[in-house]
């Protein structure tokens, strides 16, 4: 029987979810709401309306990140639970959004709960919506968070462009989304959020208790060649940057299949220069990513992409630029937290395992400023950042019940005592 049918807090929850995913809807079933688009100044107009409707007072710090407050506890510090509501440009519903509401009917809930009971939690709540987690618009990713907790500077995030040239400040600013506060005091964390994969949905597991993300090598490769005539110059005088290029795409797939199941690769962006159907590429700067849970795999794998990038200089007579732009370790989030999202789990009855992140999320941020708990549900075939993506109901509304009563532990004090 699906939770519509016999739990009211279930209906509300997908009813408000549904309605969310409105917002940016595209022909094929996902969303396009990149940061700070018409659509996603929208929604959060919407989640600014629902966030009041329950009496939570709705607030927005100096990089745009909406938080709901509710203060029960004059004075005291927050437990900040939420995730992100932007897209990239097409996109799945459930990624991001799907934790921020999780996180507003996990508040709800309690609201309600605590009037009728009485209860005085030691923390108060703040349900948030992140600025720019996915990056797609304006870079880096986990704009939001990373303000917020300190990892990068104010200045810099609110100069960052997007293609058109259009910064960060100035589309907040017009939006309304800009003041000088910092943000509420944080005490702990929670975020709930769709698998991304198909570990949990292969082992029927409904509840991931995620440990760790996986160690990361993240590069901004620039490849300088010369402009040529692409009918005119000889094949033996070019200087392609873009065939060079192409040769660093193939290596980085086949630097995965050198270890299965271990490395992860990928170029997700390829700008060229001059782009010109008649012109042989002057320049290509592409951004790659090695991701692995192995801290010697990705060690070796850096080292052959190296090697690659100085063969390739030879092949194509060309000059390739590696930029390190991001690296990490494996880098785990606290046992206690761990512990706690398994023994609530558990009391729910609902099967779960521990299980490592390979993607980035705003939880990684806030892990290292305060004790955080992350969650995962499974995601349908692990298809993800695409307009298919999708998750059961069932699995949707078991996840909101344990944040929930993570949250509510959280609020009495679970990993601050």
């Amino acid at each position: 029987m699906s939770p519509t049918q016999h739990d009211p807090l279930a209906a509300s929850f997908l009813h408000d979810f549904a309605t969310m995913s409105t917002f940016g809807a595209t022909p094929a079933g996902g969303v396009d709401r990149q940061a700070a688009s018409p659509a996603d100044i929208a929604q959060r107009n919407w989640l600014h309306g629902l966030l009041e409707s329950h009496g939570i007072d709705v607030r927005y710090d100096r990089i745009g990140n909406q938080f709901g407050l509710v203060e029960l506890a004059p004075g005291a510090a927050y437990v900040v639970v939420g995730s992100h509501m932007d897209s990239q440009p097409t996109a799945g519903r459930f990624d991001g959004a799907y934790g921020v509401m999780a996180a507003a009917h996990a508040a709800f809930r309690l609201i309600d709960e605590w009037a009728q009971t009485g209860h005085a939690p030691r923390y108060n709540i703040a349900v948030v919506n992140w600025f720019n987690e996915e990056g797609s618009r304006f870079m880096p990713s986990m704009m939001g968070s990373s303000v917020y907790t300190g990892v990068l500077p104010l200045p810099e995030a609110l100069a960052t462009t997007d293609p058109g040239g259009v910064t960060v400040e100035s589309v907040l600013g017009q939006a309304g989304f800009l003041t000088e506060w910092e943000g509420p005091d944080a005490v702990s964390c929670a975020e709930i959020h769709v698998e991304q994969g198909r570990i949990l949905e292969n082992s029927e597991t409904t509840i991931g208790l995620v440990t760790a993300t996986w160690a990361a090598s993240k590069y901004e490769i620039i490849i300088e060649g010369a402009q040529a005539h692409s009918g005119a110059t000889v094949m033996e005088d070019r200087q392609d940057a873009l065939y060079a290029a192409s040769l660093l795409v193939v290596f980085a797939r086949q630097l995965a299949d050198r270890f299965p199941g271990q490395l992860h690769t990928a170029v997700g962006k390829l700008d060229v220069y001059p782009n010109s159907p008649v012109v042989v590429a002057s320049r290509v700067r592409l951004l790659l990513d090695l991701r692995c849970a192995d801290e010697s795999v990705l060690a070796q794998a850096n080292i052959a992409l190296r090697a690659e990038c100085a063969e390739i200089e030879r092949t194509a007579k060309v000059r390739v630029e590696q930029r390190l732009s991001h690296e990490w370790g494996i880098d785990p989030f606290q046992p206690a937290g761990v512990e706690l999202a398994r023994e609530v789990a558990a009391s729910l009855g609902h099967t779960h395992g521990e299980i490592f992140t390979v993607a980035g999320h705003d939880s990684v941020n806030m892990k290292r400023r305060v004790p955080t708990v992350m969650l995962f549900v499974p995601s349908v075939d692990g298809v993800s950042h695409n307009e298919a993506e999708f998750t059961r109901d069932d699995d949707l509304c078991a996840g909101v019940d344990v944040l929930t009563e993570i949250v509510r532990r959280l609020a009495d004090g679970a990993l601050t005592r």
